[in-house]
């Protein structure tokens, strides 16, 4: 089915411009009010966790779609779940992760959505929420200096990100799917148009991977705070001096 969504029309555009603007807010009210952070934090976690599920239950219910088929092992898919989990739990090495699939994997995805739906239907508001508040969660963490980018995490994130794409290609293998467009190009709008036949835009990609991950890393590499901004630990107990 083809989609009547306009890309870069008013709507895109202003779901576009909301994403941010989502993300700065959030990340204003938890300065204004470290008090609402539980709040905000595990909102937005139920929030994503909720429409994830609704929306498997949807494709494997509704629409009656292969269980391979709805295997979350998309780019997008990955920083979702980990967005999820670092909301929830705060784990760094989770949330660099989701850092750069978010910022890099889930801001394409918006950018040029691969919808095969009508603009006014499920499909397409789940779409733009599970995409959306991915982007808008990891900048929300990142805007509060809850958690940040330290020093090494753009070649780790670099490695798992391959890791999971091997994965994925293996599981393509054995099921005859197209996670992470390993097989195919996406049919609609999309960076990989200009990146050359199969398989010279997989190896495109790896290389614009490195630039956007460099470029997302660069704002932090010389203001990265010590750690992520936790709750200071308490002073040691004076030992009572003895006479």
């Amino acid at each position: 089915m083809r989609t009547d969504f306009v890309l870069f029309g008013p709507a895109h555009l202003l779901i576009l411009a909301s994403i941010p603007v989502a993300g700065l807010l959030l990340a204003v009210l938890q300065r204004l009010n470290p008090r609402w952070e539980n709040s905000l934090r595990l909102g937005l976690g139920t929030i994503l966790l909720v429409n994830e599920l609704a929306w498997y239950a949807y494709r494997l219910g509704w629409e009656r779609v292969p269980l391979a088929a709805s295997a979350p092992l998309q780019l997008c898919d990955l920083a979702l779940w980990l967005t999820i989990v670092t909301l929830f739990t705060l784990k760094y090495r989770i949330y660099e992760v989701a850092y750069f699939a978010a910022l890099a994997g889930s801001s394409m995805a918006a950018l040029t959505p691969d919808l095969h739906s009508p603009a006014w239907s499920y499909p397409t508001f789940y779409f733009f929420l599970a995409h959306g508040g991915t982007i808008a969660g990891v900048l929300y963490l990142t805007w509060s200096k809850r958690l940040w980018p330290q020093p090494g995490c753009l070649w780790r994130v670099l490695v798992e990100v391959n890791l999971f794409m091997a994965f994925a290609g293996a599981f393509n293998a054995v099921f005859g799917t197209n996670y992470m467009y390993l097989r195919a190009k996406p049919e609609g709008a999309s960076l990989l148009n200009y990146m050359g036949p199969w398989p010279v835009y997989i190896a495109a990609g790896e290389v614009v991977a490195l630039a956007i991950f460099t470029l997302l890393w660069l704002p932090f590499k010389f203001s990265v705070p010590r750690r992520s901004r936790r709750t200071p630990a308490a002073p040691a107990p004076t030992l009572p001096s003895q006479s």
